[in-house]
């Protein structure tokens, strides 16, 4: 079941903030990522490069979870779990580059390799926890049960 976003905390995808990223090993141990993360209205977007454990783990298993802190208020956050619904290659280069601009400033991701496949991961959130401040949100409580 796919849960909304809640308006107060959009912000932290429009900002140049790192989400960490958990996916599962084959074993089942977690496998955890600093990541740049974007937001459509209804997707999380992922973008890495085909091969990373991150995609190998995203593809094969697709339960993921993932925080985003705001840097200026450290009690003001998400923790999100969801499923992959989609991985496309479609657009991920230009994805990638509109990142680079919000995150480094640069019109292209100067990282790329002339080699390297990039794929988008649109993840559903399924679980929300919506931390401000002291308490949850009642929007967060709403959407998760809390």
């Amino acid at each position: 079941m796919s849960v909304q976003l809640p308006t107060s905390h959009l912000d932290l995808f429009r900002k140049p903030i790192l989400a960490h990223l958990a996916t599962l090993m084959p074993d089942g141990s977690p496998h955890v990522t600093p990541i740049w993360i974007d937001y459509d209205g209804t997707h999380l977007l992922v973008n890495t490069v085909v091969g990373r454990v991150k995609e190998q783990n995203m593809r094969q298993r697709p339960q993921v979870a993932l925080d985003i802190v705001d840097p200026d208020d450290p009690y003001r956050w998400l923790a999100i779990r969801g499923r992959v619904m989609e991985e496309t290659s479609e657009g991920a280069v230009e994805h990638v580059d509109a990142l680079a601009l919000r995150y480094v400033g640069s019109k292209e991701f100067r990282s790329r390799r002339p080699d390297e496949k990039r794929v988008i991961f649109k993840i559903e959130p399924e679980h929300l926890v919506v931390w401000y401040g002291e308490q949850y949100l009642p929007s967060a409580r709403q959407a998760t049960g809390h």
